[in-house]
């Protein structure tokens, strides 16, 4: 069949905003008990209900029925909300915050009593004392109070174990219950920062004793401290710039995988693992090099490293399961899956699929990993993804439309993981680029802290510079570069629509206009975060409003449309609100959609689905370009008559 010649991004695509809405799965919390593997499942197609799914006689089946939802809002971003051990389920249920434990043939059965707004999240079992230990974060005061407690399995009022600074997480006992360690933090440091690894003895009544610091401190960050089964002690730590493996001992603080590549990943989420013991004196460990995961095994006796072939270029999560391990995996053509492989051969197999959306080898467009000069000429990391639909060809001499992803965070990473959203996008016909800017994860710490201080510049420069990149080399048109993100990325697209004339056009979710606003208004996580990217508060206040795209309105020129949640406890609403309202005020062509009930990310089938709608009908109006999709126009303020193009 002859290609028909149709102008980029006009091209019709198999590849609906329902498919990829509809057929979104939000993986968490995988573990494994005995035979049997557990994980949380966002489910868009409910409305958001996080499912807690097993697995076992190669089949996986709910383990939780609606209305149930397994989800915390400890630091408002969760994780750590399932406890799967010895044939029992514990959970944190979304609507009242309490725990819950379930039993096969049962249903859920409360295990705290109904306290108000008092959240719990990374639970260990304490067998011996018959108790599970968690964070708490209590909200019935004035100030928001976290700290370590204790929960009798019974049923009962949560305990005091261990409190007194700002932030704990990860108490994970030893495996004959006489030591405990924990994670522990203060702000204005976020647990990448620098956190403090604690270990203390317990009494036979369960209280902690002798407690010491052991590791870490105000920069050097402890992810992950697990006992293997013997009793030795393992944490990450990235002290040589680089978040790696290391044992302690009597003898103190050794290196086991010196390398300079993370295993180690920043902790927005509770209950994450780079690393698990595997038997026979074997580690596995998920490593990123360059912002690509591989699978490497450590032999303890020998310090022998050797690597795992795997088709995963993205690996997280990772737990020992027989003879191999289960994992968070994807690959470019692979969205984030379940997936259990052998770590003697590499085989794999998929147990159950992030999304049920399939995309067709004829519109699969496949990453490319760059580099460019990004902010200042440092070098910055991206994905590039070329247009790619095989029903179309452009015009000849025609360049794509580019559409710049900025991700949130802002520490935290893109990978080359199959991902439907970008493959939206570039089945119709655009270009698409997946900034990893100063400050993401999977390049060690010195890249990570390019952004300190620097927040609204070397983020929003590295996206600008790999766009003007693109647009050199003659990849994409340099009058149709776009640019979109959500939280950090949504600020990114605000600060580079009102300081840089590159774009002509951008999308902000929940992004942020004010970032003196955000400091008095934010939650308690990252009530100080702002410290470390843009500077102490009150004392670079003038940063502060120079930073703040809400006051440079007349600067901006590209057409802007606004994405927001009504019940958004990290981003309030107002930050959108106000953008919007001072945008069409000045003239711009702007848009604002306002999604009652969501919060930080959508987590609705049909929201998500409005929400591309709108950005691609958006783009569409702005920039003249025919959309063939039959979608719900979006009403753009202030737009003038469409240039023909």
């Amino acid at each position: 069949m002859t290609p028909e010649i149709r102008r980029f991004g006009s091209w019709r695509s198999p590849l609906t905003a329902t498919m990829v809405a509809a057929g979104e799965r939000r993986l968490g919390d995988l573990q494994v008990d005995g035979d049997e593997v557990y994980w949380v499942e966002g489910r868009a197609s409910e409305e958001g209900r996080c499912a807690i799914v097993r697995w076992r006689d190669s089949r996986a089946a709910d383990a939780l029925d609606a209305p149930w939802s397994a989800r915390t809002r400890v630091h408002e971003y969760g994780g750590g909300a399932l406890l799967a051990v010895s044939g029992t389920v514990y959970f944190s249920n979304a609507t009242d915050n309490r725990l819950y434990s379930v039993t096969p043939g049962a249903g859920p059965r409360a295990v705290t009593p109904d306290l108000g707004d008092v959240r719990y999240a990374d639970m260990v079992l304490d067998t011996v004392r018959h108790r599970l230990l968690c964070v708490v974060e209590d909200h019935r005061g004035a100030t928001v109070i976290n700290d370590l407690r204790t929960v009798p399995t019974g049923g009962g009022e949560p305990e005091p174990l261990a409190g007194g600074n700002d932030f704990y997480s990860t108490p994970r006992l030893s495996p004959d219950g006489s030591r405990l360690v924990w994670l522990t933090w203060n702000q204005p440091n976020m647990p990448w920062d620098g956190t403090e690894l604690w270990l203390a003895e317990l009494d036979g009544a369960g209280a902690v004793r002798y407690a010491r610091l052991i590791a870490g401190g105000r920069s050097e960050s402890i992810f992950q401290p697990s006992w293997a089964p013997d009793g030795t002690l393992y944490f990450c730590s990235d002290r040589t710039g680089w978040w790696n493996l290391y044992r302690w001992d009597a003898d103190g603080t050794h290196a086991v995988a010196p390398m300079e590549a993370e295993c180690g990943r920043p902790q927005w989420v509770f209950r994450m693992s780079a690393y698990t013991f595997c038997g026979g004196g074997t580690i596995a460990m998920a490593v990123i090099r360059a912002g690509v995961s591989q699978l490497m095994l450590l032999d303890v006796a020998s310090g022998r490293i050797t690597a795992v072939e795997t088709p995963f270029t993205s690996l997280s999560n990772i737990v020992a399961l027989g003879g191999g391990v289960v994992a968070f995996a994807a690959a470019p053509a692979t969205p984030t899956s379940v997936v259990r492989i052998d770590i003697t051969s590499g085989e794999h197999a998929i147990l159950r699929r992030g999304s049920d959306t399939t995309v067709d080898e004829a519109v699969l467009s496949t990453p490319e990993a760059i580099t460019f000069p990004g902010e200042d000429g440092a070098t910055a990391h991206a994905f590039f993804y070329a247009p790619r639909n095989t029903a179309y060809v452009a015009p000849p001499a025609a360049q794509p439309p580019l559409l710049v992803g900025a991700h949130g965070g802002p520490t935290s990473a893109r990978s080359a993981a199959l991902d439907a959203h970008v493959q939206f996008w570039t089945s119709r016909g655009f270009a698409y680029l997946d900034v990893n800017y100063g400050g993401s994860t999977g390049y060690g710490r010195a890249y990570r802290e390019r952004l300190r201080g620097a927040s609204g510049v070397v983020d929003v420069g590295d996206c600008v510079a790999g766009a003007r990149h693109l647009a050199a080399i003659g990849a994409v048109d340099p009058t149709l570069m776009l640019i979109h993100g959500g939280s950090a990325g949504g600020y990114i697209v605000l600060c580079a629509l009102a300081f840089h004339d590159v774009f002509a056009a951008g999308t902000s979710l929940y992004g942020i206009a004010d970032l003196e606003l955000l400091h008095e208004q934010t939650h308690k996580f990252e009530a100080r975060y702002d410290d470390s990217l843009t500077g102490p508060y009150p004392e670079q206040r003038e940063r502060y409003r120079e930073r703040s795209p809400i006051h440079f309105i007349d600067r901006v020129r590209a057409a802007l449309l606004l994405l927001q949640g009504t019940d958004d406890p990290v981003v309030p609403p107002n930050q959108t609100q106000m953008m919007f309202d001072a945008l069409r005020a000045a003239g711009v062509p702007c848009a604002c959609i306002m999604f009652p009930g969501e919060q930080h990310g959508f987590r609705d089938a049909a929201n998500i689905r409005r929400a591309i709608e709108a950005e691609l009908s958006f783009y569409g109006q702005v920039l003249g370009i025919d959309i063939t999709d039959d979608v719900e126009p979006v009403a753009v303020a202030n737009l003038p008559a469409p240039v023909s193009r």
